[in-house]
């Protein structure tokens, strides 16, 4: 009788009861070996993901610890930010929690003691943040803030360092963990094999109807798996006619998406640090242009020269206005132009006769927007490298115009009558263009800046910088952009 209700339940024309009846004789047979393997992969699975876990969490106090912590600390001793407008202390209350969160989830005493190596070094962080505190309020001198301020910055290091390592160890250890997910997923494939020896009569009898339901998705989505695996993340997987099957599908859509979408969302991070980077890069390199400015205008006040003193700060005004531009990056071709006209009426007071320069811009590209501060530092190279090392007059001209016919790119030059480069001075600061780190620069922070502002915003579509130069006859700077209404373009 037990075996005639059994067949009459494989006869229906439902996988669900054939699925079920197939795991209640296979668990009958091998109960013990199949809850003991998938005891064992449920409990690497949630080692694996409680690790993945740790990483995440340890990725963002590295982050807090290492930059924000520092950054904000800056703010406050550079007199940006007062002490109490600060927010280093609802940065340091979150790294104590996370630290506090792992430790208190980790089972490792290996694990233990690199979070508790970790807290050590926060706690000598906040030791020294409260005494940075209390010398800005007792007004110490800027450079005592600073000494202390460099020493929470090394420690600050040492702290990035000790989660660094604390990342690969976990990282290593979910290696591990994978591994044993694998190896368990190879015991439960024995068992099935065993199972299926088994239970051959079972597979025989419902072959046909096991191909047909069960096969072909299982192989679909073995084919999506690989698409998957070779890197086609846009790879999607139609929902299946069984009911069985379609919850499965529409989890493994949604996971492609996902990875998809964080990917490009790193990326993204990505490029927004190196912008960040870039930017704090311009903010370096500006300072002195500022302080022979006011040099010069106190320079022209004490000589009595008014005329000359409205002139130049009148434009140094325009510049400032320009160069701040509402902390937008994006400006019109006008305003750029209109900006480093400003830049070089400062300049041609401060050196007069021996500086002379021209502007060519067609007026049809003055509305299309640029990047703020694209034009400016390859003024001053001219003007430092080229015409300040060449005797006599030297003279600058600025070309604006559209670079092809169907009028879609603008081509911007600076050109100069300068020193020049020689072959191997000119060989040799292309290649300074092309780091990707801007460590060890010679001389060249501006134009390497610019070169790179273009690249990461216009996302690859602005070429870099092009440099022509000849020893003793000058220097020719161009760059390509493509025609943008509105930033939003790209």
């Amino acid at each position: 009788m037990f075996f005639k209700k059994i067949r009459k339940l494989f006869q229906k024309n439902s996988i669900y009861q054939y699925i079920a009846v197939s795991y209640f004789l296979i668990i009958l047979i091998m109960i013990i070996p199949t809850i003991y393997s998938m005891s064992i992969w449920q409990y690497n699975r949630a080692r694996y993901d409680k690790i993945i876990k740790n990483v995440g969490k340890a990725n963002s106090i590295l982050k807090v610890g290492s930059e924000d912590i520092p950054d904000e600390l800056w703010d406050i001793v550079s007199g940006r930010k007062n002490v109490r407008e600060g927010s280093h202390h609802s940065m340091l209350y979150g790294l104590e929690q996370g630290l506090n969160e792992m430790m208190s989830e980790s089972d490792s005493e290996k694990v233990k003691k690199n979070l508790q190596l970790a807290y050590r070094t926060y706690q000598t962080m906040n030791r020294n943040i409260i005494m940075l505190e209390r010398q800005i309020e007792q007004d110490a001198g800027v450079d005592q803030s600073e000494s202390l301020l460099d020493e929470i910055r090394s420690i600050s290091n040492l702290f990035a360092q000790i989660m660094r390592d604390f990342i690969v160890s976990e990282i290593e250890s979910a290696e591990i963990a994978n591994n044993n997910i694998q190896n368990s997923s190879y015991f439960l494939f024995l068992i099935q094999v065993l199972i299926i020896l088994m239970v051959g009569l079972l597979i025989i009898a419902n072959f046909k109807t096991l191909s047909k339901k069960i096969r072909i998705p299982i192989t679909k989505m073995e084919k999506f798996s690989t698409e998957l695996a070779a890197g086609n993340l846009k790879a999607q997987i139609s929902t299946p006619e069984i009911m069985e099957f379609s919850h499965l599908v529409e989890n493994l859509n949604s996971m492609a998406l996902q990875i998809d979408r964080l990917m490009k969302q790193n990326i993204e991070e990505s490029i927004n640090l190196q912008k960040e980077e870039m930017a704090k890069l311009q903010a370096q390199i500006t300072p002195h242009f500022l302080y022979n400015t006011f040099d010069t205008i106190i320079w022209l006040a004490e000589a009595k020269k008014t005329d000359e003193v409205i002139e130049i700060t009148r434009a140094f005004s325009n510049f400032m206005r320009i160069s701040l531009s509402r902390g937008h990056d994006w400006i019109t071709i006008e305003q750029e132009i209109e900006h480093v006209k400003n830049y070089l009426t400062i300049q041609k007071v401060r050196y007069g006769d021996i500086l002379n320069y021209e502007f060519f811009v067609d007026e049809r590209i003055n509305n299309f927007m640029i990047l703020k501060l694209s034009l400016q530092p390859l003024i001053e190279n001219a003007i430092y490298h080229g015409i300040k090392n060449k005797r006599g007059r030297g003279h600058i001209n600025v070309t604006a115009q559209f670079a092809d016919e169907s009028h879609n790119l603008i081509k911007i030059c600076v050109i100069d009558d300068g020193a020049g480069f020689t072959e191997e001075r000119l060989e040799q600061v292309r290649k300074e263009l092309d780091k990707k780190d801007g460590k060890n620069l010679a001389s060249v922070y501006g134009l390497y800046n610019v070169n790179k502002r273009l690249i990461l915003y216009y996302n690859d579509k602005a070429c870099g910088l092009n440099i022509s130069s000849e020893k003793m006859k000058g220097t020719n700077v161009s760059f390509t952009i493509p025609c943008l209404v509105d930033a939003k373009e790209l």
